[in-house]
């Protein structure tokens, strides 16, 4: 049996636009601003393009290679350790980006059992549609996406020079959202914790 862990759950937050200018990081501090307003949640910003710790994630556009593979080691244990996830993306041709789909692929037990938030941006859908496709990818991994979900439409033109929404509601979405996370986040961690989870 595995030992019940009391703490604050740990939080993974996954960036998962690596496009040149993309917006996703705007959106990803606002996510950790409001998870740090938080005593039962901390954070861990996984950037498929950078990290904030000293290590360089494999291009998530490519085979893993063996060179790829060694450094895939240094996010895997990261994912592993994440109680919850929280996945920030934009929407791609009425989809997720790629380099999302190869970060969620190459990871298979990390997902087990464990809480999928989705905080998603874009065009007129809000980037609804990209979350709706990686639902069905999450379930096959085992995982359980939760309803609720933050989306920005037209985003641009809905988030002031400080980086924050300008709609007021956004900040009662978030926490909503994370209520919800926190939620499912406990309630799987301690079934994990009685009873590893076995696909």
């Amino acid at each position: 049996m595995a030992e019940k862990n009391e703490g604050p759950l740990n939080v993974a937050v996954i960036l998962g636009s690596t496009r040149d200018g993309r917006f996703g990081p705007v959106v990803a501090d606002w996510v950790l601003g409001h998870l740090g307003q938080r005593d039962d949640m901390t954070a861990d910003l996984v950037d498929l393009v950078k990290t904030p710790v000293p290590a360089v994630l494999p291009d998530f556009t490519k085979a893993p290679e063996p060179a790829n593979s060694a450094l895939l080691e240094k996010i895997s244990p990261r994912l592993e350790a994440a109680d919850a996830f929280i996945i920030v993306t934009p929407e791609y041709n009425h989809s997720f980006p790629g380099g999302l789909k190869n970060a969620i692929d190459w990871h298979n037990p990390q997902w087990h059992g464990k809480p999928v938030a989705f905080v998603s941006y874009g065009g007129l859908s809000g980037g609804l549609r990209a979350v709706e496709g990686l639902r069905p990818v999450l379930a096959e991994l085992n995982a359980v996406t939760i309803r609720n979900t933050v989306s920005f439409h037209n985003y641009p033109a809905n988030f002031d020079a400080e980086g924050k929404p300008t709609d007021p509601a956004c900040d009662g979405a978030a926490k909503s959202l994370l209520d919800q996370l926190a939620w499912w986040g406990l309630a799987l961690r301690d079934a994990r914790s009685i009873r590893p989870y076995a696909a």
